[in-house]
């Protein structure tokens, strides 16, 4: 019999793409290879608020913000590593605020998530997603300021392309879990 796409939960989470004693690990996993990926394609416009939403959706919040914090790392190692970003303080507080910016969405993806009804995933991660993107866009430039690079155009096409990274990481979560490479589904059974 197939299983169902996104069927419903035994607990609070919406992503179950393997064994929760292996969800930190593959959500780690997911999350550095993604960001690897979109640091070298799109520089300094990763996706944190997708990572964000995902990570909440499989883990704990403190799990979910290690996981974070490690897909931020690669990001920052990428950038100052590989496309040698300016090593001066505007720079390095720009990549600590984003930092703290991406593990800010995370919370409040966690949050509203925990809110939300278990039915219905891809609507409720979506309503994460706008809570997750509105904190990171929106806590860096009070800090920092440059207001200029916050103009609605960029923050829509930002907006937009880490909602299709979100799907993306969606999608692959699912892939996951249909293809079911751990052995879940016969543990369970």
């Amino acid at each position: 019999m197939p299983r169902p796409i996104l069927p419903p939960l035994r607990d609070r989470f919406r992503l179950t793409p393997v064994a929760a004693r292996l969800a930190p690990l593959f959500g780690f996993a997911l999350l550095i290879v993604s960001c690897a990926l979109a640091s070298f394609a799109f520089a300094c416009a990763t996706p944190f608020a997708a990572c964000a939403v995902v990570a909440a959706a499989m883990l704990p919040l403190r799990p979910a913000l290690l996981v974070v914090t490690g897909a931020w790392l690669v990001n920052q190692g990428i950038g100052f590593g590989a496309l040698h970003y300016p090593i001066d303080p505007s720079t390095i507080a720009w990549g600590f605020v984003i930092g703290a910016a991406a593990l800010l969405s995370t919370a409040a993806a966690s949050t509203v998530l925990r809110r939300l009804p278990q039915g219905r995933t891809p609507l409720m991660l979506a309503i994460a997603f706008v809570a997750a993107y509105a904190v990171y866009e929106f806590a860096a430039t009070p800090v920092l300021g440059g207001e200029g690079a916050f103009t609605a155009a960029i923050v829509t096409r930002i907006g937009l392309t880490s909602a299709i990274w979100l799907a993306g990481l969606v999608a692959a979560c699912e892939i996951v879990r249909l293809a079911d490479p751990f052995g879940r589904a016969m543990r369970n059974a």
